[in-house]
């Protein structure tokens, strides 16, 4: 039953708002601890190991999708700031050079995590692939499902 609601409760919350991350992070992370500790003599149990399998692979999912929608964020802001003061142009901030080859490795760590997780599909979603769409807005380049997102 506990593992039952963490998995909801982790599921339920929104993985692309990195302040629910913040606030809610250290919570999970010290909740999986103690459901490792108390889920290893039941693990046997067919039931318990395939829940605390996905449970496992759902923090996995969460982690990769939090490393690469920090990526995201951070490429998304640099390209704001390098169009200057309120996009004006003035006192504009260093662009980033390389901005092709970064966007092609986030795509393709989208396109392997849904590959390598397909039942995590909409929470990759959430946040991997509508932090591409963001950033597709402000530097254009080509991803898989990027008419997903009206583009």
């Amino acid at each position: 039953a506990k593992l039952d609601e963490y998995h909801a409760s982790v599921m339920s919350a929104n993985w692309a708002d990195y302040l629910v991350l913040v606030y809610s992070g250290p919570f999970w992370e010290a909740e999986f601890e103690k459901l490792t500790a108390a889920v290893q003599p039941y693990l046997h149990e067919d039931a318990v190991g395939k829940k605390f399998c996905t449970v496992q692979e759902m923090m996995d999912v969460l982690y990769q999708c939090e490393d690469v929608r920090d990526h995201l964020n951070e490429l998304a802001e640099l390209v704001t700031r390098a169009s200057g003061f309120m996009g004006t142009g003035y006192a504009p901030g260093e662009k980033v050079e390389n901005m092709d080859e970064n966007a092609k490795l986030c795509a393709e760590a989208y396109d392997e995590l849904l590959k390598k997780h397909p039942d995590f599909k909409p929470k990759i979603e959430q946040t991997v692939g509508h932090g591409l769409a963001v950033l597709r807005a402000k530097h254009k380049f080509k991803f898989g499902s990027m008419h997903r997102y009206f583009f």
